[in-house]
């Protein structure tokens, strides 16, 4: 990579690193919510789901206004609420005010992934490598934000941790006011900045091409994504075999720390990810990671049931499966759309990812509260393969 590849690739890894690090602290947090506001997982579940849902719902304008006005400075806003709205959950009384400080971090959080990705997408020179480091970083704050999450919740209390998660921010927000990077045709002119009626042709444009197919495909890997994560803690520590345990006069939930191993290994599959498009064809890659995603929810619970052994290598797949598919996808909407529009289509993408697939944490909350965890993996599954069936239509008749 060049020097301002270079540049774009530590801002981005830096700001995706603390996105991740909140999003995927909630779920640590969640266990002990359930006790403190004495609420069930389908309350939560929709709790959560609005603040999810809410970066997808913001993702179609922050997208626009990527195209319209460039990156660097949405992407520092982004980070200034995240870690403000992360903050103000030390501060909530009741699962109200949760709602209220999870609905700012949603909204904060919204204008990144469209923002990020378009910077990469029209200023990085190797751009499937950037991709890569781009997740990497993703994913340093996906496993490391919970288990320092984790880790302090050994000897803190929990409001306290998440001040502590919030200061990151910080460090991001002087980085990305100081790092130098070019981006050549990073924002439109003035005199199209307010164009309705060309947000509209753009949007008109792009569903009529391939990528209204790749967005139901995002739509339905978000599902499973959040449906999966949201619980997942939770689902593993109802498992006999990985009970909380007293070590040293604490309290330890050994689900935590499976959660964050997977999240970890995820690391690995998101650089595999971006990689490997640069090596295959992006469309057989995604059916790959997909068709393996569905096969590996069926098989969850019976190995975990069977042996410990078996368990940790399919949680450890799950991880380099859910993760490698990210940056797989990034590449196919970049492929499936012209350069002028691409932070509006990585906005319409994050609608359907976070957005739409924020309906996989309801769903979760509701399948665990009325059903079994069996039922869910097992409509999970289903959904993950129904995802690699439309993939294998886009390589059929695309």
């Amino acid at each position: 990579m060049d020097t301002n590849d270079r540049s774009i690739t530590a801002f981005t890894m830096l700001a995706h690193g603390s996105f991740h690090t909140y999003e995927l602290s909630i779920p640590i947090f969640i266990v002990i919510w359930l006790d403190v506001f004495d609420v069930s997982t389908f309350v939560l579940g929709v709790v959560v789901s609005i603040g999810y849902g809410l970066i997808g719902i913001g993702a179609v304008p922050s997208g626009s206004l990527a195209d319209q006005y460039g990156s660097r400075m949405l992407i520092v806003a982004s980070v200034v609420g995240m870690g403000g709205g992360f903050f103000l959950l030390a501060l909530a009384p009741n699962v109200l005010t949760l709602t209220g400080a999870i609905v700012i971090w949603g909204i904060a959080a919204s204008i990144y992934h469209p923002a990020g990705l378009s910077l990469i997408s029209r200023g990085a020179t190797e751009r499937g490598t950037v991709f890569a480091y781009h997740g990497v970083g993703g994913n340093v704050g996906t496993a490391f934000g919970p288990l320092l999450a984790a880790f302090l919740l050994l000897f803190l209390d929990w409001r306290l941790v998440v001040v502590l998660l919030a200061l990151p921010a910080v460090v991001v927000t002087v980085v990305g006011t100081t790092i130098e990077f070019d981006v050549a045709g990073d924002a439109a002119s003035d005199d199209d900045a307010l164009d309705l009626g060309g947000f509209v042709a753009d949007s008109r444009l792009l569903f009529t091409t391939g990528f209204a197919l790749v967005f139901v495909i995002v739509m339905l890997y978000g599902v499973y994504y959040r449906g999966l994560l949201t619980f997942l803690p939770d689902m593993i520590g109802d498992l006999p075999a990985f009970e909380t345990l007293t070590l040293l006069g604490q309290s330890v939930e050994p689900a935590d720390y499976i959660y964050t191993g997977l999240l970890m290994i995820g690391i690995l599959g998101q650089y595999a990810g971006g990689r490997v498009t640069d090596i295959v064809e992006t469309e057989y890659a995604l059916l790959t990671t997909l068709g393996s995603l569905g096969v590996l929810a069926f098989v969850f619970l019976p190995t975990a049931a069977t042996s410990t052994t078996a368990f940790f290598l399919v949680c450890g797949l799950i991880g380099f499966c859910l993760y490698a598919t990210a940056p797989i996808y990034q590449v196919l909407i970049a492929e499936y759309s012209t350069a002028d529009v691409h932070g509006l289509s990585y906005g319409y993408t994050y609608l359907g990812m976070f957005g739409l697939g924020a309906g996989g944490a309801a769903l979760s909350g509701a399948l665990l509260t009325y059903v079994s965890a069996s039922a869910l993996l097992g409509v999970l599954g289903v959904i993950a393969l129904a995802a690699a069936g439309l993939v294998a239509a886009t390589i059929r008749w695309l």
